[in-house]
């Protein structure tokens, strides 16, 4: 007969290290030193273990205590090497992270490494909580088993996904007010570069097609396809340049769009904000480079940071389990590519 702990357990009893051991693939010697919290393991490992002991029910108040001892007070951050305004959020997280008194672990979504690489990578970085910026609409199924093992906030979206939490800022108001001033303006041909399915670019659309019908300006709703990319805002703009008439003003679904879009116009000859005036959504670094001077929907990166991190300490210190959900205002930043139009 075998002490607890020692050996194998029967169908039903009380779970050993062996079956720690079996539901990891490693072997009982290496559970048994991680448990006796002796030298040897790497953090990693250690914690992969510490996981499935508690997962499984082994001596529970161990496992917990040693994994409370172990805190890293590390959160990881998942962003994509596309967009400047993950660079921006990315920038914002590091001082809100130390106020309250965590580390970030940064891990980046490449075309050759799927999301679920990056995320299992950070969790094995001993990381007690993620921040998913700008990622794709996972399967909620996914995001809920993640959510199972750590805090999950998703920073642009918000995917319902049991267990997570979102901190957003309201792009159908931000969309109106660019709407809003442009008519203000004088303007009625008003165009969306729309941003397809990717995050945000649902509310965006909205916010446009909502300010028009409030306008008035139903007949002139023109929606054309693109992305958060400066080559889609340039297809858009060789688009509107293939038309007989262009429209007095376009709303991008965000700064990069709006660059590459009045970038290909003023190539083409025309003038921003003189023939077309152009209003992006980020107000990202590059709508305030003197040579763009882009009009565009301010996002607070500092006020996403902070709430963010504030939801994770919610979940790691307070012991907060409900979801809860963030949407920040936003405010919208008059520049030099917006002007009346033509007469």
């Amino acid at each position: 007969m075998t002490s607890d702990g020692e050996g194998g357990g029967a169908a039903g009893g009380r779970p050993t290290m062996a079956d720690v051991a079996a539901r990891l693939g490693v072997s009982r010697q290496l559970v048994s030193l991680v448990l006796g919290d002796r030298p040897g393991p790497s953090a990693a490992t250690r914690e992969r273990v510490l996981r499935a002991a508690e997962e499984l029910g082994y001596r529970a108040d161990t496992a917990a205590q040693l994994l409370r001892r172990a805190r890293s007070r590390q959160v990881g951050v998942l962003f994509t090497m596309e967009h400047p305004m993950d660079a921006d959020l990315v920038e914002a997280l590091y001082p809100a992270a130390a106020r309250l008194g965590y580390g970030l672990a940064l891990s980046a979504m490449l075309a050759n490494r799927t999301e679920r690489q990056a995320i299992d990578e950070l969790v094995g970085l001993r990381c007690e909580a993620l921040v998913l910026i700008g990622m794709s609409a996972q399967a909620p199924e996914d995001l809920a088993e993640v959510a199972r093992r750590v805090p999950v906030v998703e920073i642009g979206q918000r995917t319902d996904s049991a267990g997570t939490d979102s901190v957003r800022t309201d792009a159908v108001s931000g969309v109106r007010l660019a709407v809003d001033h442009l008519v203000s303006l004088g303007h009625r041909s008003i165009a969306h570069v729309d941003g397809g399915g990717l995050p945000s670019a649902p509310e965006r659309r909205a916010g446009y097609l909502e300010g028009m019908r409030e306008h008035g300006l139903d007949a002139y709703v023109d929606l054309v396809s693109g992305a958060y990319t400066e080559e889609a805002g340039a297809r858009a703009a060789r688009v509107f340049l293939d038309r007989d008439v262009l429209p007095t003003a376009v709303v991008c679904c965000n700064d990069q769009s709006a660059r590459g879009l009045l970038e290909t116009l003023v190539r083409a000859g025309r003038s921003v904000p003189g023939e077309v005036s152009v209003v992006g959504y980020d107000d990202s670094r590059a709508a305030r480079l003197s040579f763009l001077s882009l009009t565009s929907v301010r996002q607070d990166v500092e006020r996403i940071a902070e709430a963010t991190l504030e939801a994770v300490a919610e979940r790691l210190e307070r012991g907060r389990i409900e979801s809860t959900h963030v949407l920040l205002p936003t405010t919208l930043t008059v520049r030099e590519s917006t002007a009346p139009p033509r007469t």
